[in-house]
């Protein structure tokens, strides 16, 4: 494991999405530096005297040619390794309203920005300088925002939910134009959100689990195919599900094959994409018993007096349960918390309520149980390698752990300790994140962490598996940019800018959605 020299950074510092660079704000510029040079600054971007922040949304479009980076007065959009591009959106929120979320949309070329209180949904063409607004998104809070909408893989038509008297809408959007296209009423009570499938075929939409178990499966020109109303045959302890609360959690699989569905219970419902059927559930055990083919691994923390805490990991062989008791006085929670697939679809995490400091990892093939990961600390956040299968990255909270990340992955000896406090010069604090980079020229995985002072890399590859990316030198040369085209001035304060379309790629035939039941009508 290596170990990258510290960086300056600020709460605002991120690696582009093709893991070549890190931009971090500072004031009213942005710093880039090449993951292959970091002792030098690549690029310095200025935002300009206008834009005073506080940083609200920071953000790599996704060919991680451009920046976002947005105040309560305007959003900047700016090229992150010259001055090719410079973008303007003023008066993107409501007068007196802080926007819920803004960011890239389905390409480099597009803006998002959803009002809090659901006033509005805003998208905006960077290309042809105009804008679009839709009433009444349907919001609950800054952290829900973004399920209020989704873009259909390859087409990229946009599904926005609505809801206006009293009822939820559903409506499709086509793209670059955003002209609506269809729109209907869901057979919904409260709908939570909405998803299109990997492959595009389906668009997802749940129910708010106060209205029990309803997922409904929509093709993609708005016909109703199915509609799930929880688990088939549920199990003796679970036969009373339908009055508790309902879908709590939604997550397909990277090869849309599978469609888990987290509820109040302690089972997560696998549903075969082919068919819409339930064909798998996944069972989290109230007592773990070790076997040859689950691996219990339990987090051990060693205090000395001259030396620092020291974290490792035992396998154990004892029956243990994961769930710790009930607080007297307290009411008891249970259900899912999260999912999350590992990139082949092989693999996938969960975690529950009751047991906030496990991690349970099943094998999909089989349907089985494949490792528990025993925390002392509650689990915050865990997130499958993008490139990687197999590799999981866990982050707790707690003062100890703070500078601290885990890396899992079926042939190590437990999970795998990266100290990135040793190296700092400072506290971590509360705003320290850790992340993967997506170095897809590096076959072993880098994790990359930031705190409001320092940002650094680790490098997990043994010394046979070549060298860390930052030791080479020079960086690597980035892809040729896109012919560029002039855009004529806007409200929006464009300046003349590269075609962000991708043209070549966009087909006004194609801009209709195709109907499945086209035979059928």
């Amino acid at each position: 494991m290596q170990f990258s020299p510290l960086v300056k950074s600020s709460p605002h510092s991120l690696p582009s999405p093709d893991g070549r660079h890190i931009a971090t704000v500072f004031a009213s510029v942005v710093n880039v530096r090449s993951v292959a040079g970091l002792s030098s600054v690549a690029n310095v971007v200025k935002l300009g005297q206008e834009f005073t922040g506080p940083v609200l949304h920071f953000q790599w479009s996704p060919s991680s040619r451009l920046l976002l980076v947005a105040d309560a007065e305007r959003v900047r959009v700016v090229s992150a390794l010259d001055d090719s591009f410079s973008a303007t959106i003023k008066n993107h929120a409501a007068v007196g309203t802080k926007a819920a979320y803004i960011g890239f949309g389905a390409s480099d070329g597009e803006v998002v920005a959803v009002s809090s209180l659901g006033l509005r949904f805003s998208v905006f063409d960077l290309a042809s300088s105009k804008g679009t607004e839709i009433a009444n998104p349907k919001v609950f809070s800054s952290s829900s925002a973004a399920g209020c909408f989704s873009f259909r893989p390859e087409t990229r038509h946009l599904a926005l939910l609505t809801r206006s008297a009293g009822k939820d809408m559903i409506s499709i959007h086509s793209y670059p134009t955003r002209e609506l296209q269809r729109s209907w009423f869901p057979d919904t009570v409260d709908a939570q959100g909405l998803a299109w499938s990997p492959d595009g075929r389906w668009l997802v939409v749940w129910d708010s689990p106060a209205h029990g178990h309803r997922v409904l499966f929509y093709t993609a020109d708005g016909h109703v195919f199915k509609a799930w109303s929880g688990p088939a045959n549920p199990s003796p302890e679970d036969k009373d599900h339908a009055l508790g609360a309902g879908v709590k959690a939604v997550q397909f699989s990277p090869n849309a094959r599978h469609l888990a569905i987290g509820d109040s219970s302690r089972s997560v419902c696998l549903l075969n994409m082919a068919s819409v059927t339930e064909t798998l559930r996944l069972r989290h055990p109230k007592t773990i018993v070790p076997r040859e083919t689950v691996q219990v691994w339990q987090e051990q923390i060693t205090v000395s007096h001259a030396g620092p805490v020291v974290h490792g990991f035992l396998r154990t062989a004892q029956m243990i349960s994961p769930a710790p008791p009930p607080r007297e006085g307290s009411e008891p929670i249970s259900g899912c918390a999260s999912i999350a697939f590992d990139p082949s679809s092989t693999l996938v995490a969960t975690r529950q309520l009751d047991s906030p400091s496990t991690v349970w990892i099943w094998d999909m093939q089989a349907a089985e149980l494949r490792a528990v990961l025993l925390f002392l600390g509650n689990v915050v956040g865990i997130t499958w390698h993008p490139r990687i299968p197999e590799t999981l990255l866990i982050t707790c909270e707690g003062d100890q752990y703070s500078g601290l990340a885990f890396v899992w992955d079926p042939l190590s000896e437990g999970p795998r300790v990266v100290d990135f406090a040793r190296h700092l010069s400072n506290k971590t604090g509360s705003r320290s994140r850790a992340l993967w980079l997506q170095d897809g020229a590096s076959s072993s995985p880098i994790v990359f962490f930031s705190n409001s002072h320092n940002y650094l890399l680790a490098y997990l590859g043994d010394a046979d598996q070549g060298p860390a990316p930052w030791t080479l030198g020079s960086p690597r040369p980035a892809p040729a940019p896109e012919a560029l085209g002039d855009v004529e001035e806007s409200p929006l304060e464009l300046v003349p800018a590269p075609d962000l379309r991708d043209d070549d790629d966009y087909d006004d035939d194609d801009s209709e959605l195709e109907d499945t039941f086209v035979h059928k009508r």
